[in-house]
């Protein structure tokens, strides 16, 4: 018995130090490969990538208080102005959507397992400006329409 627990023990110990050579890249395991995002179209990023990459959740999250709780609207962290320089374009020259694996904010969040859920509610894709440079007009929900009315209601 003492035998067989020592032999599995020295096994699990190899094993141990097989993942901890490949965790400091003296061995390498390509099992899935890390993500390479496209660059975005700007000659530089609003913050550091490696800040982005680390706090772009956080920042995300402050732009959306700051937006809906006080109404404040500012570029830097605005999800309109990541989704209009990291558009990345399909077969057909159109920007994909969300539901692409292609779209930039899927290349991470898909290895790392982690649901983008923002664009339920918000354009996964730039939106064409008309040649006038106004947004189309897209036709509103008799919901959206009708909670306009009752939030112009409220400052009357």
């Amino acid at each position: 018995m003492a035998m067989g627990l020592g032999l599995l023990v020295a096994a699990a110990g190899a094993s141990l130090d097989r993942v901890a050579a490949e965790t400091r890249g003296a061995a390498t395991v390509d099992r899935v490969p890390a993500p390479k995002p496209p660059r975005g179209r700007g000659e530089k990023c609003v913050a550091e990538t490696d800040w982005m990459r680390r706090n772009h959740p956080s920042a995300l999250t402050h732009q959306r208080d700051s937006t809906v709780h006080d109404g404040i609207r500012t570029q830097r962290f605005s999800l309109k102005g990541c989704i209009d320089c990291h558009a990345v374009t399909g077969a057909d020259g159109q920007p994909v959507t969300s539901a692409s694996p292609q779209h930039f904010c899927r290349t991470c969040h898909d290895y790392v397992a982690v649901r983008v859920d923002c664009f339920e509610c918000h354009a996964s894709r730039p939106v064409a400006a008309s040649p006038t440079g106004a947004a189309p007009h897209t036709p509103e929900s008799a919901e959206t329409v009708a909670l306009g009315d009752y939030v112009r209601s409220l400052g009357k």
